[in-house]
């Protein structure tokens, strides 16, 4: 049975700031954290390595055979030499790993208040939504001097979304949520790339990273206004697959499931032992997979919407229910 072929996504322009550069921009605390941390390692190793590479040669050429030096009684070992040449390294080499340790935790802290966008990579293209609604591909919007989390997942390969001028990146992933976190500090216009072979079209998935003052960026926003929020939509959906008929509250529940109010981010005791933590994740599998996690005290009765729903449509459910456990900017269902 014939198909016929997906278009190709279009190639973005590329950012203003395109051409050859020997260092890119850095446009946020973490970002000059890296530059320095890569440039002292960087110098660590020309230290460590400077003498082997300019002595090696000299004793290659000095002692060479037929030359006519002294090859007498090898000197004595030199303890405190090789103390210091073995801990000194170690002890430097330490100081990099704590650094870059620190680093990482704090990168993967998310921010209670950063402001998420819903991310998803497909062959060729980025796909942006905000929680306003507004949608973008390939270009990239964002507030300066706010936190903004990605939430990520891919519809088909495994993609790695890549912002050198804020020197992060994290593989996008098919089936599972991925997150990560920024804060840009200057306004401008800078690359966004792929950093995974994706297919034979990789090389086109890129686009346009754009930071705005706050008030621009409302600005912007304002002019794109949809008919419904992200969370106002994912309250439509929740009604039309028929989700309200069992997790309602007010009796009007068709079987007994769980409420979901107030679920967003506690532990959920779970049939078979153990917990989870109810996130992104844990709804996406509980509404594709509903017998990946059954919950204690309820029946395994839910269906599968797996090849059902699009995640356009998974992203706008998450966002509900993750309202709904805040209490913010919705009704309960």
């Amino acid at each position: 049975m014939s198909q016929t072929p997906a278009t190709p996504a279009p190639v973005p322009a590329p950012a203003p700031d395109a051409g050859f550069r020997f260092w890119l921009d850095s446009i946020s605390p973490y970002a000059e954290q890296v530059d320095w941390l890569t440039f002292g390692f960087l110098g660590l190793l020309a230290v460590l390595t400077a003498p082997v590479a300019i002595l090696l040669p000299y004793f290659v050429i000095k002692y060479r055979q037929g030359n006519d030096v002294p090859r007498g009684q090898a000197p004595r070992r030199n303890r405190l030499l090789e103390l210091t040449w073995a801990l000194g390294p170690l002890f430097l080499s330490l100081i990099f790993f704590w650094q870059a340790a620190d680093m990482f935790v704090k990168q993967r802290t998310m921010p209670d208040d950063a402001l998420t966008i819903h991310v998803q990579g497909k062959q060729w293209m980025w796909r942006f939504q905000h929680p306003g609604g507004q949608r973008e591909i390939d270009t990239l919007h964002v507030p300066r001097g706010e936190p903004v989390k990605l939430r990520m997942i891919s519809t088909d390969v495994i993609h790695s979304l890549f912002l050198p001028a804020l020197r992060i990146k994290h593989d996008v992933l098919p089936d599972r949520y991925t997150e990560m976190w920024f804060q840009a500090e200057e306004t401008g216009r800078y690359h966004i790339l792929c950093a995974e072979f994706c297919g034979t079209g990789h090389s086109r998935m890129r686009g346009t990273f754009v930071v705005m003052e706050p008030e621009a960026y409302q600005d912007w926003l304002d002019d794109r206004v949809p008919s419904e929020t992200l969370v106002e939509r994912g309250e439509k959906l929740f009604t039309a697959y028929g989700c309200a008929g069992c997790h309602a509250d007010g009796g009007s529940q068709v079987v007994r499931a769980p409420d979901l109010t107030g679920l967003w981010g506690k532990s959920v005791p779970l049939k078979a032992g153990g917990t989870v933590t109810a996130d992104a994740d844990y709804i996406r599998d509980s509404i594709l997979l509903p017998r990946k996690h059954i919950v204690a005290g309820y029946p395994a009765i839910m269906p599968s919407f797996e090849g059902q729903i699009a995640e356009g449509d998974l992203a706008e459910l998450v966002a509900y229910i993750q309202a709904l456990g805040t209490g913010e900017g919705t009704s309960r269902p």
